[in-house]
């Protein structure tokens, strides 16, 4: 210790001295010094731990496939369901960018089986996200799915795909979707018109069989209801209702070329469903004047298929 410090300690109050007097002593001083770094460390580590609680963390990870638990069920169609999923922590995200979709693996019967879907939610929605399955008798993963029960958990890896949606991409979406085809849609048709400076136009060409198996009808519906100027709603029905005044039949040239702006740069379409109807629709969207989409579609691809 300087002669300037000792000096200056000599100065000091009573209580300041003698608690100087204390920390000289080496055993009182190492003491003091492990405290302190330990306090900081508490600090430092409560610091990050509240930041990553209050901003969420994303959870996927497209190598490892992670369990998440089913928390919710909620019927939609006679064959349809939206299921949530709960994430590890309240305000975790997926990290999935709009328009990506994940990977669902399960183990049925000693067989690893995998499919792809686009959940309904984005990371605006946080510790949880959903899925909107149709189940089919036929099919391998969707039954397994539609015997769930809350509680239960299944495999996702992701996020996956080549489509991520950045806000005004283009001037006009134009959307054809068939049966389950609607997801990826109504992702970003939700992500647009939230989004008061997304100017995007929407048109949306939605084929099913009947007027119940329309997916999310309410929800399009309220939606075009709200942004009347912004997002279109045009259904075509294989068999429709009496007294039916949209399309009928399939999604057909004729009807694309109704509804269909005309070819340009500023115009992107999307294209998701069963695969005859992506091969039908791509090959009208061809003979009308878009770009031939290719057979894995990139991200700057006029024709897009998910």
């Amino acid at each position: 210790m300087t002669q300037q410090t000792q000096f200056t300690i000599n100065r000091a109050p009573a209580s300041i001295r003698k608690l100087a007097h204390i920390i000289k002593d080496p055993i009182v001083f190492t003491s003091v010094v492990s405290v302190t770094i330990g306090l900081l460390g508490i600090s430092t580590w409560y610091y990050y731990y509240h930041n990553k609680h209050k901003h969420g963390s994303p959870v996927l990870d497209p190598h490892i496939v992670k369990q998440f638990k089913l928390i919710e069920i909620r019927p939609l169609t006679h064959n349809a369901h939206i299921y949530r999923f709960a994430l590890p922590c309240k305000d975790d995200i997926l990290g999935l960018h709009i328009g990506q979709h994940i990977t669902l693996v399960a183990n049925i019967n000693g067989k690893e089986v995998s499919r792809s879907y686009t959940p309904i939610t984005t990371d605006e929605d946080r510790g949880f996200f959903e899925l909107l399955i149709k189940a089919y008798s036929h099919g391998t993963l969707t039954p397994h799915i539609a015997s769930m029960k809350v509680g239960d958990t299944i495999g996702v890896r992701g996020p996956k795909g080549t489509f991520a949606y950045t806000s005004n991409m283009v001037k006009h979406m134009v959307m054809i979707a068939g049966g389950t085809g609607i997801t990826p849609m109504y992702q970003i048709i939700k992500d647009i018109l939230r989004n008061p400076e997304d100017k995007t136009s929407i048109t949306l060409i939605f084929g099913n069989v009947t007027q119940d198996d329309i997916l999310l009808e309410k929800e399009l519906h309220e939606l075009s209801t709200e942004h009347v100027d912004q997002f279109s709603v045009y259904h075509v029905l294989n068999s429709p209702p009496q007294e039916w005044t949209q399309g009928t039949g399939f999604v057909t040239k004729e009807i694309l070329q109704e509804k269909l702006p005309a070819p340009s740069p500023d115009t992107k379409i999307l294209v998701c469903g069963p695969s005859p109807f992506v091969v039908s629709v791509t090959k009208s969207t061809t003979e009308l004047g878009y770009e031939a989409p290719r057979t894995v579609s990139k991200l700057t691809d006029q024709v897009f298929k998910f």
